[in-house]
C-alpha cells in the first residue's frame, strides 16, 4: 500500500505572509519581487518583520512611457516600472487594459 501524503489547508492565497529579509522597509502598496513573480505589499513591512503581500489581483502600476501595451500581453517588472520586455526582468502578470506609448500607468493582472 502506498503512503499518500496529505495536504493541510492554510489560507486562500490571495495574499501571503512574507518576512522582509531585505535592508529597507517595505511600504504598503510597494511592488515586491518574489523569485519568479511580483506581489504588492498589503501593509508596511519593516525589515525583519512579517506582513502581507498580495499575489493575486489587478493593479495600476508605474509603467515605462516608451512602450505600447496590448491587452493580454505579458508584463514584467524592471525594478521601478512595468515593461513588456522580458530580458532579466521579473514576470509581473499580464496587461488588462491597453496603454499608449506616452502612458505612465499600466493595469496589470498579477498572479
Amino acid at each position: 500500500m502506498l503512503n499518500n501524503p496529505q495536504a493541510s489547508y492554510v489560507q486562500r492565497g490571495e495574499a501571503i505572509d512574507y518576512t522582509n529579509t531585505g535592508v529597507t522597509n517595505i511600504k504598503a502598496n510597494d511592488v515586491v519581487r518574489l523569485a519568479t513573480r511580483i506581489g504588492v505589499a498589503g501593509c508596511d513591512v519593516p525589515v525583519g518583520a512579517k506582513g502581507s503581500i498580495h499575489v493575486v489581483g489587478v493593479y495600476d502600476l508605474p509603467a515605462l512611457n516608451t512602450e505600447v501595451f496590448a491587452v493580454g500581453q505579458a508584463a514584467y517588472w524592471n525594478g521601478t516600472a512595468i515593461t513588456v520586455t522580458a530580458g532579466t526582468n521579473t514576470p509581473a502578470g499580464w496587461v488588462v487594459e491597453a496603454k499608449a506609448t506616452a502612458g505612465t500607468v499600466a493595469r496589470i493582472k498579477i498572479g
